[in-house]
């Protein structure tokens, strides 16, 4: 009972340290983002030197410091307070495209109206997006993974840009506006993460006559724009398989299969698709008849992608979504289907191919793509096998090589369907995987690591 007291006290104070650190977090990273957009790259330099000479000034003897420290201080007042006297009014709209793409800078126009009675001149555009700092849970699962990263002794490349920093925006200088007339400014932004990147406002930005501290004015301007996950060029592979019998035939994929030729008429079933229905004989007889066509059989391939890691934002994971992406991209689907499938809040299905959807759909499904933690890894399996029969072959893309993904596949071997596995690991973690079912078939099992990921799926064949 005594070390279950310590153990839990020892818990207690680990989360209250965790929180108090996170709370550091927060505030530096808040005053960091508001000193950099405050200052000026001189005004930050004299705010350094104003740091230096109070800390200097500690000595007694040193009175220069003092005098410093004095005259910079008056400055920076000087700077804050001409910053005050700034106001303008401004409308703006902002001409943002629907999609970008993770790592990819595009350009937009930003319209601006001069709405006072003189001409505005030396203003800067800043754009303002919703606070990426993220919740308690995500900081510590992120601190968590760099620590196991760095106790085990791992050489890869450190992460450069914060996991939660979702794009970096240059600032745009504005022309002089002439009063009541409009003004066009483009503005660069580089997506650095998928999904959803929500633009809150707009910032118009001037410095004062010192050239030290800029004055603001905020315009409220909400809108979004979907970033697609990154890609990479995939090799031409012939994905094996043969057509399989698809339940459904056209009514499932629209003009999809070999054949839609006229067999027979039959009594109506439930399920089948209106257009299917033979009026005249419906007349005739007093009760639905249809069409029935001769089957289906066309190629149909599974992209299956593992979901399944308690890194919601690490490098394995977004990478194994990028793969899958550049799979969606590549695949033909003009004569044949591909089924994305992963487990989310639920086990999802999205199909791609013969007019049923297009590639630019599935990207904008894995834009969004999160990770599962609340259910097991045999949701995943279950959702596959059932499908399985409908299958020409199956590209399975991993975040984990363990006994449960091996024992995946084994089913699969054992039911025939033609697999290509592709696993995604840390720097230096490949040469110790273990093919496991796929040792004698070395062509269908690769290990890519993380920041070689081009060079890894430019060997596939």
């Amino acid at each position: 009972m005594e070390e279950a007291r310590v153990a839990a006290s020892i818990i207690r104070a680990v989360n209250l340290a965790l929180k108090l650190l996170y709370r550091l977090y927060r505030l530096y990273s808040g005053l960091r983002y508001w000193g950099g957009r405050r200052f000026t790259r001189p005004g930050l330099a004299m705010l350094c030197a104003l740091i230096a000479a109070g800390l200097a000034g500690i000595d007694p003897d040193l009175s220069a410091s003092y005098q410093a420290f004095a005259l910079l201080l008056c400055l920076m007042v000087v700077a804050i307070c001409f910053a005050g006297l700034f106001s303008a009014r401004f409308s703006a709209r902002r001409l943002l495209p629907a999609f970008g793409t993770a790592g990819l800078p595009f350009r937009y126009r930003v319209v601006l109206r001069n709405l006072t009675g003189r001409t505005q001149s030396g203003l800067t555009l800043l754009e303002d997006l919703f606070d990426p700092r993220p919740s308690f849970a995500d900081w510590r699962a992120v601190q968590l993974a760099e620590d196991q990263r760095l106790r085990s002794f791992r050489v890869g490349p450190r992460r450069r840009a914060s996991p939660f920093q979702r794009a970096r925006i240059k600032e745009a200088v504005i022309p002089p506006s002439p009063p009541h007339e409009e003004t066009e400014v483009e503005v660069e932004v580089t997506p650095l993460r998928r999904g959803v990147l929500r633009f809150n406002g707009l910032t118009l930005a001037r410095p004062d006559p010192l050239g030290l501290f800029r004055a603001f004015v905020t315009l409220p301007l909400p809108q979004t724009a979907l970033i697609l996950p990154k890609r990479y060029p995939v090799p031409p592979i012939a994905l094996p398989g043969t057509m399989k019998y698809q339940e459904g035939g056209v009514a499932l994929a629209a003009s999809v299969g070999q054949s839609d030729e006229f067999v027979a008429l039959r009594d109506y079933r439930k399920g089948d698709p209106l257009r299917h229905i033979h009026w005249r004989s419906w007349a005739k007889a007093g009760k639905p008849v249809v069409k029935e066509f001769e089957d289906e059989f066309f190629v149909r391939h599974a992209l299956v992608l593992d979901t399944f890691t308690d890194h919601q934002h690490g490098e394995v994971f977004e990478e194994a979504i990028s793969v899958a992406a550049s799979f969606v991209c590549t695949i033909q689907t003009q004569e044949s289907l591909l089924d994305l499938l992963f487990v989310g809040p639920q086990s999802y299905c999205f199909t791609a191919g013969r007019g049923l959807a297009h590639a630019e759909q599935m990207l904008e499904v894995l834009a969004s793509v999160q990770a599962c933690r609340e259910q097991p890894f045999r949701t995943l399996e279950s959702l596959v096998l059932s499908h399985v029969g409908l299958l020409s072959g199956c590209i399975c893309v991993f975040v984990a090589w363990d006994d449960e993904r091996r024992g995946f596949i084994e089913k699969l071997k054992r039911l025939g369907v033609p697999l290509l596995a592709l696993v995604i690991v840390e720097p230096g973690q490949s040469k110790s995987l273990d093919p496991g079912p796929l040792r004698d078939e070395p062509h269908c099992f690769h290990a890519l690591e993380t920041g070689q990921i081009e060079q890894g799926l430019g060997r596939l064949k």
